[in-house]
């Protein structure tokens, strides 16, 4: 495997493109306040959640509230050839909000219109800038929901642009499974709509499925159709403890083995469960845990629960603690949200380093043990949170980014990781995507040759290579 060629707190070397003021000119010609050249806007634009720290800022934000808006300002960018960044609530992990070459980032937040609700057809059509959270507020009263959750309450624009999924996936799927159809605005400017309001389509290539998971490297979604789900007739929480990582691990390799639809099972291991009993002030048990949810009919809870409660105790699992109403669930996926807060707080100052592979689940416990093994002896403090039931997990190595012999230890660690994932056939990321961080590792992952492909794809709808560039291959 090629190692990456930066530490995680360096930006990459990239050439900075010239911004022609003639650009500016036009973009606040055209938008007026709604085009922004002040250094605190353009450094609120120039950042996310990774940790990246020496990227310097967008030369511009554009504001958009419609897709014209995001048509007209790209069309400008294309006509001067200035990278366009497309930027939602900034809460990506894998640098993908970064200026790397420079230009203007189109910040989508004013495009938070739910613009169309089908409650017969199980859809919604919905602005880029819509949260998961405002979406579910707003379709509450239909019966229905919409269950990705990546835990940030990220747009639904920047889900569906990194194909994201979170703790609901083992049973509804990712990102890739629930966008049924999009507006997009492509490198010239062009407004094109790719897949319809049918489940199911023959029609010429899936521009859809292209389009997720391309990060904004192809074009900017304006409008996304998502599935949505009755909202089951009960629910139940509940979390349980175990002696071992591997014996909460086996438990949850038995029950998805032996086909329990199971709706979220997550695994937080002992560090991060300490870590949230100090960030939340609560009480539970500084033990590896699973947290589980079961939907369907109160029988089929039941049924479900007694069955996983039956496993777990086969594999030493043992205090069992129900939550039913819905404050005991918040209470209890909350603390799980909060676990990447929570561990930053566990060490001011520091930076989160999170790693995102996946893994078949017959070889979960095999990949998850040596990691463990392997950071325990780096002395790196480090917390393990993970959706186990599709086999994605995440470790989160906590550096003081000051340092650059933690830095490398913890990107040596990663790379430790990423190679042992691919060798039991998983991949380097179940859900960040690539961003800047990983982009040696899918050479390593799908070869040069799907690469390349991926490369004549973006040259085809970009020739510019003014879609976010330098993000999840090289040009």
């Amino acid at each position: 495997m090629n190692a990456p060629t930066q530490a995680a707190h360096l930006a990459p070397e990239v050439a900075q493109r010239a911004v022609p003021e003639a650009l500016i000119e036009a973009l606040k010609a055209r938008f007026g306040v709604n085009c922004s050249t002040a250094l605190v806007v353009r450094e609120q634009h120039g950042r996310d959640e990774s940790a990246f720290t020496t990227v310097p800022p967008p030369a511009a934000v554009v504001f958009a509230e419609s897709t014209q808006d995001v048509s007209d300002a790209v069309r400008l960018c294309a006509q001067f050839q200035v990278p366009v960044i497309p930027f939602g609530v900034g809460s990506s992990l894998e640098g993908h909000l970064l200026a790397v070459q420079g230009g203007v980032s189109i910040d989508l937040m004013r495009m938070n219109k739910v613009l169309s609700i089908n409650p017969e057809d199980l859809l919604v059509v919905v602005q880029p800038g819509v949260t998961r959270k405002q979406l579910n507020e707003e379709i509450k009263s239909t019966g229905l929901f919409f269950p990705i959750d990546p835990g940030a309450d990220a747009t639904i624009g920047g889900m569906s642009a990194t194909r994201a999924s979170g703790t609901n996936a083992v049973r509804y799927g990712t990102m890739r499974e629930n966008v049924l159809a999009l507006e997009v605005v492509t490198a010239s400017g062009e407004v094109i709509r790719t897949g319809t309001r049918a489940k199911k389509s023959s029609a010429g290539y899936d521009l859809t499925r292209l389009m997720v998971g391309s990060e904004g490297t192809l074009g900017v979604m304006t409008e996304i159709t998502v599935k949505l789900y009755p909202l089951p007739e009960a629910i139940s929480a509940a979390i349980c403890s175990f002696p071992s990582i591997e014996a909460a691990v086996r438990a949850v390799i038995k029950t998805i083995q032996l086909g329990v639809p199971i709706a979220r099972v997550e695994l937080i291991d002992h560090n991060a469960v300490r870590m949230v009993n100090a960030y939340a002030k609560l009480g539970l048990r500084e033990e590896p845990l699973l947290l589980m949810e079961f939907h369907g009919s109160p029988a089929g809870v039941k049924e479900q629960a007694e069955t996983v409660q039956d496993i777990a105790s086969e594999f030493g699992g043992n205090a069992f603690e129900w939550a039913t109403t819905p404050e005991e669930r918040t209470r209890l996926w909350t603390a799980r949200h909060n676990a990447y807060f929570a561990a930053l707080q566990s060490r001011p100052g520091c930076r989160a380093i999170s790693t995102d592979t996946c893994v078949p689940i017959s070889r979960l416990a095999d990949c998850l043990l040596d990691s463990i093994a392997e950071t325990d002896a780096s002395g790196i403090p480090y917390f393990l949170v993970g959706h186990v039931g599709d086999g994605n997990f995440h470790f989160g190595y906590l550096i003081d980014p000051n340092n650059p012999q933690e830095c490398a230890t913890a990107e040596a660690l990663n790379q430790q990781l990423v190679h042992r994932a691919l060798r039991l056939g998983g991949t380097c990321t179940g859900e960040h995507g690539i961003g800047l961080h990983k982009m040696d590792f899918l050479r390593t992952e799908t070869g040069e040759g799907a690469v390349d492909m991926m490369r004549t794809i973006k040259r085809a709808l970009d020739p510019h290579n003014i879609m976010n560039p330098g993000k999840i291959f090289s040009m």
